[in-house]
């Protein structure tokens, strides 16, 4: 098997994982891992989609340029996975993030993430609230590494204090998933 990693981006609009799922299956392709959002009337695709050997990358290409070009999609592509490479990480907390919209929010708290050498395995963004007060709400999913969780509470309380945030971290419950 062959792990591709097959990534989609255009204007929203009915079909597009019909689409993308038709030509996977042309080539017998089994999908693993997927994540699809729809972000101001765009939508974006990430998959991860198991290709037998009998599949080679171009016909894999051209099944994909047949979307892009059918659906008048701004991007797909397809990259090869490496195998080794293919860890999980298993995120053990869950952080929420809200605060009065201003930009650097995402920056401030993905650099103390950075910084203690936690992973984010998830992270989900909206703007919420008025056009008036917009409020800023992240949630992340972290897998903290060599972290503690003591470090993590002090250098988010930090990100916060200078940001006008509420930061809330609390540990995942596994069956949850």
């Amino acid at each position: 098997m062959a792990h591709y990693a097959v990534t989609a981006v255009g204007r929203d609009r009915p079909g597009i994982v019909a689409a993308l799922t038709r030509e996977l299956l042309a080539l017998d392709a089994n999908l693993a891992d997927s994540q699809m959002s729809i972000m101001r009337g765009h939508f974006a695709v990430m998959l991860v989609a198991d290709l037998p050997e009998t599949a080679s990358p171009a016909q894999l290409a051209a099944g994909l340029d047949r979307v892009r070009d059918e659906l008048s999609l701004d991007t797909v592509q397809a990259s090869r996975l490496d195998p080794a490479a293919s860890e999980r990480p298993e995120p053990s907390h869950v952080l929420s993030v809200y605060g009065a919209d201003h930009p650097g929010i995402v920056h401030s708290v993905s650099t103390v993430l950075a910084r203690l050498g936690v992973n984010v395995t998830g992270l989900e963004t909206r703007l919420v609230g008025s056009e008036e007060s917009p409020l800023y709400a992240m949630i992340l999913e972290l897998e903290l590494g060599g972290a503690s969780e003591s470090e993590l509470r002090a250098g988010l309380g930090e990100a916060a204090g200078d940001g006008g945030l509420e930061v809330s971290l609390r540990e995942l419950d596994a069956e949850a998933l």
